[in-house]
């Protein structure tokens, strides 16, 4: 009798883990965190990516286009700020047409807090949000200047401080416009 429970007892084992494993495989991963750009992460009912990061020169020529319709009084830089630029994607993967966020800051390691400038309607490369079409609509939308170039993302323009490029990680956290949610994304400075 001894003998037959030691075979009974790894059986049960085996099936309690088969049964575990088997469940896992079923769950859909909600990731709202990412360790670095590229990564999708879900933020209320939309899926957000970070394409890329950067300073960008005014002088340069790609650079000086992604300042156009900077307002007026926000176009003279501090001795201690500079331009930089976070390129995102959005889509919408559910059945219904969902709002975009409008919620975005850069947070550095000492708590201060950056918020994106708004640019006027001269900037093709500007994030705009609004509302991203059902089944796989996107920001930036097809057949435009941040759809169609090279790093595939509209943009979101900030000014940093010289002192939070020593304060990393900075990280873009991203508010839903529907729901209680929030999403962040360690940035490549």
């Amino acid at each position: 009798m001894k003998a037959l429970r030691v075979p009974v007892l790894a059986l049960a084992l085996l099936l309690v883990l088969s049964t575990g494993l088997t469940a896992c495989g079923n769950k859909t991963e909600i990731v709202t965190q990412g360790e670095t750009e590229g990564a999708y992460i879900d933020v209320g009912p939309l899926v957000y990516q970070v394409q890329i990061s950067r300073q960008l020169n005014p002088l340069d020529v790609e650079d000086h286009a992604y300042l156009e319709g900077v307002p007026l009084a926000e176009r003279r830089l501090k001795a201690n700020e500079i331009w930089f630029a976070v390129f995102v994607r959005v889509q919408n993967d559910t059945d219904q047409p969902q709002a975009a966020s409008d919620d975005f800051e850069i947070v550095d390691t000492q708590e201060e807090k950056f918020t994106p400038i708004e640019l006027d309607p001269t900037n093709e490369w500007a994030y705009r949000g609004g509302l991203v079409p059902a089944n796989g609509g996107l920001i930036p939308v097809a057949d435009s200047p941040s759809a169609d170039g090279v790093i595939g993302g509209s943009l979101l323009l900030f000014k940093l401080t010289l002192s939070s490029l020593s304060d990393r990680p900075l990280e873009l956290n991203i508010t839903s416009a529907s729901l209680d949610a929030t999403g962040r994304v360690s940035l490549d400075v």
